[in-house]
C-alpha cells in the first residue's frame, strides 16, 4: 500500500459527507485494513478540513512495501496556558469545563467531539482514538486559576468533550490531580463519564458530595454489549456503567444517567429499559441528546453504520434527517441537542413519561458554590499583604 497525497482546491471546505459516502461505497481505498484498526471506532483516517494536503491509502499493485503497522495509542504531552474552558452556549447548563486529554481513546464513533482535532493538524477519524495529549499540569493550572484575586466560582464541569476516565487515565492519573484541587478548595464539580474507573476516586467524590459539591453522570448508550463494543469499543461495558452508578449512589453521590445519543432506528426502543435500569442501579436523574453529526462525525458515522448495520442505513439516516431538517446535522441552539419534528417529539415525549413513571428528575441537585476557599499551594503566588 502506498500512501498519497492530493492538493485539496479549498483546504477550509466543507466536508461533504455525500462524495465520502459514495467514495467508501465504490472502494476507494479511504477505508483502514481491519489489522491495523481492530478495537478502534472508526474506520477513516481522513486528514483534518483546516490542512492543505489529503493523504489516503491506495493500493498501487506492486506489493513491494512491508505491511503498515496498527493505530497503537500515542500520547503526548500538551502545556496549554490556561485548563479552564469557557462558553456561553445558551443550551449548555455551565459555563466553565476541564478536559484534562485531548482526543478520547474510548473511540465513540458518534463523538461530537472529534472535529476538535483537526485543529491539531489530525485527523478526526484514526487519530482522535489513537494520538491523544495529556496535560500533566492541568491541577497546577487549575490551582493558579482558582487563587486568581476575582475568581467567582461556578461548578466546572469536567467530561463534557473527551472522558477523564479514558484508559490512560490509569497511567496519567491527571483526573484525580485535579479533584484532589478542587476537593482542597470545596469547588463545586460534575463530571460526565463513560468509564467505571470513576469508582477509583470515591474516597474523593463521596465527602465532596456530602458537602454538596459534586454529581456524577454516567452515560449508557446501549444495555446490548455487542452494540456498545461496536458503538464504544474501549468505554466500559453496559453492565460495568451500571455497576458505577450503585456504587457512587451507595456512597452518597448524586448520580444520573445520560442516555446519549439516542440513534433513531438503532437504540431508541431501549429508553424505557435504560431508564429502568438507571434507576434500579440507584441513579436520581436522566437525561438525553439526540445523535449530532457535526462537520467529519458524519461521515465517520455513516461509514460505520454501512459497515455494521448495513440493512439499516437508509432507515436511519432518514429519520436522523428528519429530525434535523433534512440535513445531517442541525447546530441551532435549542435544536442541536433535542432535534425537531415529530419523530424527536416522540423520543422526548417517552422519555419525559419512563422518568416520571421511575420517579427520576424529581429535585436536581444544585451544587454548593458557597464553601470555596482559595488555594494556596504549589505555583500559587502568595498575598503581600
Amino acid at each position: 500500500m502506498n500512501e498519497l497525497a492530493h492538493i485539496r482546491r479549498d483546504a477550509f471546505a466543507p466536508v461533504h459527507t455525500a462524495d465520502v459516502a459514495d467514495a467508501i461505497m465504490t472502494g476507494s481505498g479511504l477505508r483502514i485494513e481491519i489489522d491495523r484498526r481492530r478495537g478502534r471506532g472508526a474506520a477513516l483516517n481522513t486528514s483534518g478540513r483546516f490542512e492543505p494536503i489529503s493523504r489516503e491509502l491506495v493500493d498501487d499493485g506492486w506489493e513491494t512495501l512491508e505491511d503498515l503497522p496498527p493505530f497503537r495509542t500515542e500520547v503526548q504531552i500538551e502545556k496549554p496556558r490556561s485548563v479552564i474552558s469557557r462558553n456561553d452556549s445558551p443550551d449548555i447548563p455551565f459555563d466553565r469545563s476541564i478536559n484534562p486529554y485531548r482526543g478520547c481513546e474510548h473511540g465513540c464513533i458518534y463523538c461530537f467531539a472529534r472535529p476538535t482535532h483537526a485543529y491539531m493538524g489530525l485527523s478526526p477519524g484514526l487519530d482522535f482514538e489513537a494520538k491523544l495529549f495529556a496535560k500533566p499540569d492541568a491541577a497546577k493550572l487549575l490551582e493558579r486559576e482558582l487563587a486568581k484575586p476575582g475568581y467567582k466560582v461556578r461548578p466546572i464541569a469536567i467530561g463534557t468533550n473527551t472522558d477523564p476516565y479514558q484508559p490512560v487515565e490509569k497511567e496519567w492519573r491527571i483526573m484525580r490531580q485535579i479533584l484532589e484541587v478542587l476537593a482542597k478548595a470545596d469547588h463545586p464539580v460534575m463530571i460526565v463519564t463513560k468509564s467505571a474507573m470513576v469508582m477509583r476516586d470515591i474516597d474523593i467524590l463521596a465527602p465532596m458530595a456530602a458537602k454538596g459539591l459534586a454529581k456524577v453522570g454516567i452515560s449508557v448508550t446501549t444495555l446490548d454489549r455487542k452494540l456498545a463494543r461496536s458503538m464504544e469499543p474501549r468505554a466500559s461495558t453496559p453492565s460495568k456503567r451500571l455497576e458505577a452508578v450503585r456504587a457512587l449512589s451507595d456512597a452518597g453521590i448524586p448520580t444520573s444517567v445520560l442516555m446519549a445519543p439516542i440513534i433513531p432506528a438503532l437504540n431508541d426502543h431501549e429508553i424505557e429499559r435504560v431508564l429502568d435500569s438507571a434507576k434500579a442501579a440507584g441513579a436520581s436523574e436522566a437525561s438525553y441528546v439526540l445523535l449530532r453529526l457535526p462537520l467529519e462525525v458524519s461521515p465517520l458515522f455513516r461509514d460505520w453504520l454501512l459497515r455494521s448495520y448495513p440493512g439499516r442505513y437508509q432507515h436511519v439516516m432518514s429519520l436522523v434527517r428528519s429530525m434535523r431538517g433534512g440535513k445531517d446535522y442541525d447546530a441551532e441552539f435549542g435544536k442541536r441537542m433535542k432535534g425537531a419534528g415529530p419523530y424527536a417529539w416522540q423520543i422526548g415525549r417517552r422519555f419525559e413519561l419512563a422518568a416520571k413513571r421511575l420517579g427520576l428528575n424529581l429535585a436536581r441537585r444544585q451544587l454548593n458554590s458557597d464553601l470555596f476557599v482559595p488555594p494556596l499551594g504549589t505555583g500559587v503566588q502568595l498575598s503581600l499583604l
